[in-house]
């Protein structure tokens, strides 16, 4: 046997990595990663508010640290709790942010322009008001049963849109435009019926749900933290596996990969946007299921609020990943919850947050301008471990 046989690559032993390799790696990989951009972008957002902030004749500095002080800690209260209260406001303020956007993620990883979230919305508290007042039960299981009935009233709302588009060919985006609006002229007519106009009340608002269909509250007063964000977090758990583990969720991200291919491959398309359709509107529904049983307790005009476009912006802030969409629906409550308190001890309109939100979802959005503005490398898909393993193989060269 010849004698410069090699050895083979798992037997050769492996070089020592130094602490000053590992520094350079993350430091590489750092400047090209898409978390740098955001953090950037959120940055400049900040900046630009300042600017605004100066121009509307406020401080600065009091504007933002009242934010500070409305969103996450109030180092100016008197006692730890109030000091902390502000925390569970933004996560308070973040569920229905985080389900509806995990429930939107679904629609734009298939290759749908779900911007129906509004009515979905509307529909699925709609079914949890009803449920909630016109019904008794023994509590959780009424709150459940509210939850569900959101769901499914979310879920069928959307499903429409699937099923126009799977047989027809309809575009999505006109769809749910139109579906919004009938779905709001929908909860406005109804709550001139006597089945939901509350009684003794002019308004157009419905009767107060039971106690027993109130989402239980996770820490006593003065925190604002309930139930509502174990079910946002056991959601974009949800859609994790749905999405990464489930053979549903890899012909979801397959038809919107490439619609074609996966036709080719035997995947039913209309099936697929169907499916998708239908369980972004069911989250959505779930959102405006929480908004009656944790925020609202009654049904009124205004119950969807902002959070069906705002929804949107989440999704796309996480970059359509549910882990990513947890973050930016906290990030946008603390920014709502931040904001009252903006407005009433620093005298800065409540816009500025829209504003705030605007800049960071553009920024975010053109990735490659942030990188020219800060003179960033562009991405490679480096990882850590194959830099140093490229390092690795060129000092043994």
């Amino acid at each position: 046997m010849s004698d410069n046989v090699e050895t083979p690559v798992a037997d050769q032993p492996r070089a020592k990595v130094g602490y000053g390799t590992w520094l350079k790696a993350a430091a590489v990989v750092g400047l090209r990663s898409t978390w740098l951009v955001n953090v950037l972008a959120f940055v400049v957002a900040l900046l630009i508010g300042a600017i605004l902030i100066v121009a509307s004749g406020a401080s600065i500095s009091e504007a933002y640290s009242a934010m500070f002080r409305g969103s996450i800690f109030n180092y100016n209260a008197n006692s730890l709790d109030l000091m902390l209260k502000p925390l569970t406001a933004s996560i308070f303020a973040g569920v229905p942010l985080i389900i509806g956007g995990l429930g939107l993620l679904l629609g734009f990883r298939a290759g749908l322009f779900n911007i129906g979230g509004k009515g979905q919305l509307i529909f699925g508290a709609i079914a949890a008001g009803y449920v909630g007042f016109a019904m008794q039960m023994p509590p959780i299981l009424h709150m459940v049963v509210c939850l569900l009935a959101a769901m499914v009233a979310g879920g069928f709302y959307g499903w429409i849109v699937g099923f126009l588009k799977a047989k027809t060919g309809a575009n999505e985006v006109i769809l749910t435009i139109m579906l919004n609006s009938i779905a709001a002229l929908f909860l406005n007519y109804l709550l001139t019926r006597p089945t939901f106009q509350r009684a003794g009340s002019s308004n157009p608002q419905s009767e107060l749900i039971h106690e027993s269909a109130e989402v239980p509250s996770l820490l006593p007063a003065p925190f604002q933290l309930d139930l509502g964000f174990v079910i946002a977090i056991l959601a974009a758990i949800f859609i994790w596996w749905f999405l990464e583990r489930s053979t549903w969720g890899f012909e979801l991200r397959a038809v919107g990969a490439n619609p074609h291919a996966a036709r080719t491959a035997g995947m039913s398309v209309a099936f697929v946007t169907g499916m998708t359709m239908a369980l972004s509107g069911a989250f959505m529904g779930l959102a405006g299921g929480i908004q009656i049983t944790s925020t609202m307790k009654y049904l009124t005009g205004d119950v969807a609020g902002s959070i069906g476009f705002d929804a949107i912006t989440v999704a796309l802030l996480g970059r359509n990943k549910p882990l990513g969409t947890v973050f930016a629906g906290l990030l946008f409550g603390a920014f709502k919850a931040g904001g009252r308190i903006m407005q009433a001890q620093a005298n800065v309109p409540i816009d500025m947050v829209l504003v705030l939100q605007s800049v960071i979802v553009l920024l975010i959005a053109a990735p490659p301008f942030v990188r020219w503005l800060f003179h960033l490398p562009k991405p490679e898909g480096m990882t850590i471990r194959k830099y140093i393993t490229l390092q690795t193989k060129e000092v043994a060269a």
